[in-house]
């Protein structure tokens, strides 16, 4: 039996423009009630994101990549988000308002949004304006206006705009035999205020009408320039074409010009249908995804009065929907930027994880007999998952592959292996459809893979099938039938798996692969035999939620009995307030609660006889922090576990999840002293959650008066580091700067240590 140590204090002062705050009052006092509100906290985590592109110690292209991930997920928030809370008001119109936990009614909690949503669009157009742009200008690379080009220049340009553009674009003068075109969610557009130069009979002026030039997304954002004298130049798409309008439209005087583009409500509502199939229904509803009706129209800053108005009575919105800006109208375009450039030394160094070396006498599944396996991506590479699936396809022992596919690339060997096998073997996919913005690429994998033979499955209708499994089973040389598993927390995507960090199981131990089994079934077949069928698995939506709440509550026996009791708990959100009120209780026993939440979170930590012994921190850095992992002392008997669930509704309830648990003591010890110490520790990447809801850098409270020095510990960086230097992990003697404290020395016969 252990004792526990006593918790830092939560964090109790803050810097801000004003100075010196103090938080930790009581509970009853907390302003705001007992949760933040979800949609304040994951602008919040947005703004943290968008700290990154500000950073000048980030290198200059990746935070230009930095500031195009704002503006994608903003639209993303915009048009799922926004677009259900708008549809929810109109639907509940005239009917009385309750307010919600924060004290606000649904019209009072749109005001703050809307206030929040401009100023992060202003936030965003300073980062470009103000420090992205300029630093790309003192690197040699500019973005440069038609007006500022020399005349060769404009005359590559102008035969380029004649040969590559000009047949694709379709002028549109709006009167009533030509109706405002339908413009597309999230299309750049150009719109004109025209009039004819014509005169009218009487000899006056024709009334003025409005223009409209749709952008086509096959076209380059960015138009490359020569390179002269060692600077890059770029030109802007939208504005080689605004230099050409006036031979599109050459019967009308153009007195005003913007550019606009429209995010529309891309929500799927579905009903299910008995005469008609999941995906019939997904592939209609996603073509109606691209009519929704507008949310928000940005428009670049100055447009006139005139267009504003036409666009937004055309548009049908309120004023507080549109959004002026002075920085490229599409800011998520310049994810082009970043590919366009070359120039090695404006971006991240290129890192690579170590893959997995096995004897040359043995294959992946004699190496899974041997032991367990844990990989820690994209730190050990992902080409591991990869050759697991497929050794299954190629290996002629192999007798069955069952797989769930959530989220793929076009080009996955896994996609490729599955194909392959189902020419000899039996193999069944479990193909989510509705992986948002995904649902057209999951349609077309669907088909194929049926066309090869694959029995494809679409999971439960209601429940998306999110959980990340793959079952193989082979007849071993010894004559015995086994399955192999993996299990993971992301999805089989080797793209995303370069900077998504994520936990992966390779198994064959016969309580897991016989579980996996059944959750196949369950799946395939809504077969359920009862709460204790999956175990040791937790599964939602059967026993998820349950089984977390009864894990926090047995650590809050376990501290009311002075035992060992401690949560560490990682995942991509926290907003399900059942768990929150059981960690709240969990805390006011004795737990200590170290929780580290990338995203959204509703708990408020630190706050006096409500949460004092939990504090939440959130590491947004290179790589997007993907993984869940949920740590429990256990009265000195430690538990851990991983999967595909976040503490979220969605998760919990409406998904078809899978937490597995780690038994192998050398990847318990990993998980625990490796990977949750590191990100413990971080003080570089890592932000503090206050109880108002605002966060602070791990670095500004070390720095403050009286707390520790800054150790200059990234988790991240220290990952890659031991990744090309094994030796070093867990208690290499290393400086506080990139080693975790207190690290536990690996025994060199453990299974990863061994094989990777």
């Amino acid at each position: 039996m252990t004792s526990r140590k006593q918790t830092p204090r939560a964090v109790q002062t803050t810097l801000n423009g004003a100075g010196a705050r103090v938080h930790g009052r009581a509970a009853k006092t907390l302003p705001g009630g007992r949760f933040i509100n979800r949609d304040e906290s994951w602008i919040r985590f947005n703004r943290r994101v968008l700290e990154e592109a500000e950073d000048a110690g980030n290198p200059l292209l990746e935070r230009v990549k930095f500031l195009a991930i704002t503006a994608s997920n903003l639209d993303e928030f915009i048009e799922i988000r926004v677009a259900g809370i708008l549809q929810k008001m109109e639907e509940d119109a005239g009917l009385p308002q309750k307010a919600d936990e924060g004290g606000c009614t649904p019209d009072e909690r749109m005001e703050k949004l809307q206030e929040i949503l401009h100023a992060f669009g202003k936030e965003q157009a300073e980062c470009w304006n103000k420090k992205i742009a300029p630093a790309l200008g003192t690197a040699g690379i500019r973005i440069v206006q038609w007006k500022q080009l020399r005349e060769a220049d404009r005359a590559f340009a102008a035969r380029y705009f004649h040969e590559e553009i000009d047949p694709l674009l379709t002028p549109v003068t709006l009167d009533p035999s030509h109706p405002f075109p339908r413009v597309l969610n999230k299309a750049l557009c150009l719109a004109l205020l025209l009039r004819h130069k014509r005169r009218t009979k009487s000899g006056g002026n024709n009334p003025k009408v409005l223009g409209v030039v749709t952008i086509p997304r096959a076209l380059p954002t960015l138009i490359a320039l020569p390179e002269r004298d060692g600077r890059r130049g770029f030109l802007r798409l939208e504005d080689l074409i605004e230099a050409h309008l006036d031979g599109m439209f050459r019967g009308y005087n153009i007195l005003d010009r913007a550019t606009f583009r429209v995010t529309r409500n891309s929500n799927l509502y579905m009903q299910e249908e008995e005469s008609r199939s999941l995906l019939e229904t997904v592939a209609e509803e996603l073509h109606n995804r691209r009519k929704g009706d507008a949310v928000r129209m940005e428009i670049e800053d100055g447009a006139s009065e005139e267009i504003v108005e036409r666009l937004r009575s055309n548009f049908e919105l309120e004023p507080w929907q549109v959004f002026p800006t002075t920085a490229p109208v599409s800011l998520s375009r310049l994810f082009s930027l970043y590919s366009a450039i070359k120039q090695e030394s404006l971006k991240f160094v290129e890192f690579h994880g170590r893959r997995l070396k096995l004897d040359k006498s043995r294959n992946i599944f004699a190496e899974l007999r041997k032991g367990d396996i844990l990989l820690h991506h994209p730190y050990d590479s992902y080409n591991t998952v990869e050759e697991f699936i497929e050794a299954g396809a190629s290996d002629p022992s192999v007798i069955s592959i069952k797989q769930t596919l959530y989220r793929t690339s076009a080009d996955s060997t896994i996609f490729g292996a599955l194909r392959e096998a189902s020419q000899s073997k039996d193999v069944t996919v479990v193909v989510e459809l509705m992986a948002r913005f995904d649902e057209s690429s999951n349609i077309r994998w669907s088909r194929e893979l049926e066309d090869a033979g694959v029995q494809v499955f679409h999971g439960i209708f209601g429940y998306k099938t999110h959980c990340k499994l793959a079952l193989i089973v082979r007849r071993d040389s010894d004559g015995v039938v086994r399955s192999y598993a993996h299990l993971g927390t992301g999805n089989y995507n080797p793209v995303t798996a370069r900077f998504y960090t994520d936990i992966s199981l390779l198994t064959c131990r016969p309580e897991l692969t016989d579980a996996v089994m059944k959750v196949f079934r369950y799946l395939t077949a809504e077969w359920e035999t009862g709460s204790e069928a999956y175990r040791p698995l937790m599964v939602a939506p059967v026993t998820l939620a349950k089984d977390f709440l009864r894990l926090i509550a047995r650590e809050t026996e376990h501290a009311k009995a002075g035992r060992a009791a401690q949560i560490i708990a990682k995942m991509n959100g926290l907003l399900d307030e059942p768990t929150i009120e059981a960690l709240y209780t969990a805390s006011q026993a004795g737990v200590d609660i170290e929780l580290i939440v990338r995203g959204m979170c509703a708990l408020r930590p630190g706050v006096k006889g409500l949460s004092d012994r939990i504090r939440v921190r959130s590491i947004v850095g290179r790589f997007l922090e993907h993984s869940r992992i949920f740590w429990f002392a256990n009265g000195g008997t430690e538990e851990v576990y991983a999967g595909s669930a976040d503490w979220m509704v969605r998760n919990l309830y409406e998904r078809c999840e899978v937490v597995f648990p780690v038994e192998d003591e050398f990847a318990k010890r990993r998980m625990r002293h490796e990977i949750l110490e590191a990100y413990l520790r971080d003080d570089v990447k890592a932000r503090l959650l206050l109880p108002d809801g605002t966060y602070v850098r791990a670095q500004a409270i070390a720095t403050a008066p009286g707390k520790r020095k800054v150790s200059g510990m990234s988790a991240q960086d220290w990952f890659m580091h031991i990744s090309a230097n094994p030796e070093m992990r867990l208690g290499a003697q290393q400086p506080e700067a990139t080693a975790p404290k207190d690290a536990v020395k690996l025994d060199a016969s453990a299974t990863v240590a061994a094989t990777v």
